[in-house]
């Protein structure tokens, strides 16, 4: 197949390594730094998986900025552009979602586009009526950052928004790449693929928040949370993944998608959604709290990014906590070395890590390093199991 992907963030670039190991796939994106990196086979993101699949196999992959270059003679075009939510309409901005639509169905309208960007429930019904045209398919993606490869490798399931021959046509691309044997592939209506994504990825936060909370309530009343959360997981029913506590949930996924399915919620009674958003805010006042009781000359950030092996801060939660901590008139430094700026949000920021650690006589971290292990005694963290 002739397969074009539009987007190289983690999604994009993961689906192009994926299907180009059988398929001819070309990448489109504007970043003219993306595509040379690509050109060059070097990943653009931090993935291991990934810059382990350019270095060593053989793909037929490549990458352009031109978009009828790229659209012309595709089979099936891949829309993998980013969708962050608007506070202002409490919905994803989709605009690019439909603008590359539009360019695909003018420069090839015999092409399947399928959606994997995150979108609102009952976007791809709607678009598909706006614009007249049928061969839109929505297929959702279960990826983390950082192991995005790896989960196209080792799929939990394969999700596509269509029961047609063409949908299975999609599926079986995704299964012929990847390693995982017996995987489940789940044909749907197109609006229940769309309510997959966003209820899975609520699950997902609220696990988070849960266990968040059992930490804030061992921290007040000075109990083990390790002790607590262990003995919780051995019940099976509720096991011991995505339970290590953090200062909340963030990154590229899970803030803007329980939004935007708190959103869909408009007239439908609920609680769990609702608190699902605001356990976020409460865990982060929280931690800012319990930082200020300690009464910090100089606090330093270690790390903006969620957690280890990713380059992604969008949204993470420490950033929430810098700014509590500066409407307190705390002063903070940031080791941040996957950033080449002096200041971040008007913080000053550190490339030098003994320097960091020399200035800062209270380190904070999401999620603890061997780096820093030499100055645990003034580390604030509730990472537990160390574990992304």
């Amino acid at each position: 197949m002739n397969i074009t992907i539009i987007g190289s963030g983690y999604v994009g670039l993961s689906n192009a390594v994926l299907l180009a190991q059988n398929n001819s796939v070309i990448v489109l994106d504007i970043i003219s730094e993306k595509i040379d990196l690509l050109n060059r086979f070097e990943s653009p993101i931090d993935d291991d998986e990934i810059k382990d699949f350019l270095k060593k196999k053989n793909l037929n992959l490549k990458a352009t900025m031109n978009k009828n270059e790229a659209i012309k003679d595709a089979d099936f075009v891949i829309i993998a552009t980013p969708t962050d939510y608007d506070p202002s309409t409490q919905c994803f901005d989709t605009k690019t979602v439909e603008l590359v639509a539009q360019d695909v169905i003018s420069i090839n309208s015999t092409a399947i586009i399928v959606i994997k960007s995150t979108v609102p429930v009952g976007f791809t019904k709607s678009l598909k009526d706006k614009l007249n045209f049928n061969n839109i398919i929505f297929s959702p993606e279960f990826l983390r950052e950082g192991r995005a490869l790896h989960d196209n490798l080792y799929p939990s399931r394969i999700v596509i928004g269509e029961k047609s021959e063409r949908a299975n046509i999609f599926a079986n691309l995704l299964v012929e790449g990847a390693l995982k044997d017996n995987i489940e592939v789940l044909l749907t209506n197109s609006t229940e693929a769309e309510a997959i994504k966003l209820f899975s990825n609520a699950y997902l936060a609220m696990r988070i928040a849960y266990f968040n909370e059992l930490d804030s309530y061992a921290e007040v009343h000075n109990l083990n949370s390790k002790q607590i959360i262990d003995g919780v997981g051995l019940d099976a029913r509720i096991g011991s993944d995505y339970n290590n506590p953090s200062f909340g949930y963030g990154g590229y996924c899970l803030p803007k998608d329980t939004r935007q399915l708190l959103a869909n919620y408009k007239n439908v009674p609920n609680n769990i959604i609702s608190a699902i958003v605001n356990s976020n805010s409460t865990r982060k006042d929280f931690i800012a709290d319990s930082i200020i009781q300690k009464m910090p000359k100089v606090v330093g950030i270690y790390r903006l990014i969620m957690k280890a092996n990713s380059d992604n801060y969008r949204d993470s939660s420490i950033i929430g906590i810098i700014e509590r901590l500066k409407d307190n008139n705390i002063e903070i430094l940031i080791y941040e070395p996957s950033i080449n700026k002096k200041t971040f949000k008007g913080v000053k920021v550190l490339s030098n890590l003994n320097e960091f650690k020399n200035i800062s006589n209270l380190i904070i971290a999401n999620r603890t390093s061997d780096e820093i292990s030499d100055v645990m005694s003034k580390v604030y963290t509730r990472d537990i199991f160390n574990d992304n």
